[in-house]
């Protein structure tokens, strides 16, 4: 049996909740949860027929949208929730995974400007580049070349069709070869040599950016002869014991295979 003292240690840890919608990038916040030593349980929502979100998420946060979490410990009145997966991530990071953060600070520079690591300043960056800078540009390229299937009189498809190729041709097409090749150079220059974006080890950021990584492998044109780094990279992820396990959990919470679309 439990010691009291293990009983009480139990009752005072923290709890994660995190609530997941199917067909979406909270994939990469139950990875994490994977690699804190914490507690957490997941609810699962299903999409609705036009795409959306389903409604019930709007009780947890306004927007209604996903991933949030919620964090529960013996002094909380009520799980503080939070939204947006750099933050979540971050947060989760910096309480329950530091192992997942590169050094901050470089030797005798602590707390000086400019004195951070070159690990950790690319790891705040990547935090904000994933969303911003990268899934932003996936989610509309999505959007665009959804118009070239949809159900249209045969006559209309040639227009659709022309439109979205002159999306691609003038705008994502270019968008797409700048942001990859630039991730191949990250990589290729990683500190101290490392095949992970902030240096030899596993970081949040790697988590973070690991759905709309696999994203581009299957439909964004990262192929091994074009990005041969950044395709070693995404195998790499692929490979990680940890990403294993969150896919397989997934795909047991919803009996259906893992496809990262969005």
């Amino acid at each position: 049996m439990a010691s009291e003292q293990e009983a009480t240690e139990v009752l005072q840890k923290p709890k994660v909740t995190l609530y997941w919608l199917e067909k979406s990038r909270s994939q990469r916040i139950l990875w994490l949860l994977e690699e804190c030593n914490i507690d957490y349980e997941v609810k699962t929502y299903k999409r609705q027929s036009n795409k959306l979100a389903d409604p019930e998420l709007k009780k947890i946060h306004p927007l209604g949208k996903s991933p949030v979490i919620g964090i529960e410990t013996p002094d909380t009145k009520e799980p503080v929730i939070l939204a947006e997966s750099g933050l979540i991530t971050e947060y989760l990071a910096s309480h329950f995974a530091p192992h997942l953060v590169p050094k901050q600070w470089q030797d005798g520079k602590e707390g000086q400007v400019c004195g951070e690591t070159e690990g950790y300043l690319r790891y705040r960056y990547f935090m904000h580049y994933a969303e911003g800078s990268l899934m932003s540009l996936m989610v509309a390229s999505l959007l665009i070349s959804s118009i070239k299937d949809s159900p249209v009189p045969f006559f209309i498809k040639p227009i659709t069709r022309g439109i979205t190729q002159k999306f691609e041709d003038l705008y994502f097409g270019p968008n797409y070869k700048a942001q990859f090749g630039f991730l191949e150079g990250q990589l290729a220059s990683s500190p101290d040599g490392g095949e992970y974006l902030c240096g030899k080890d596993l970081s949040a950021v790697d988590i973070l950016m690991s759905f709309p990584m696999i994203a581009a492998k299957s439909r964004a044109g990262v192929t091994q002869e074009a990005y041969p780094t950044l395709f070693a990279y995404i195998t790499r992820i692929e490979e990680n014991e940890g990403y294993k396990k969150s896919i397989k959990k997934i795909e047991e919470l919803t009996g259906e295979p893992f496809n990262p679309i969005l």
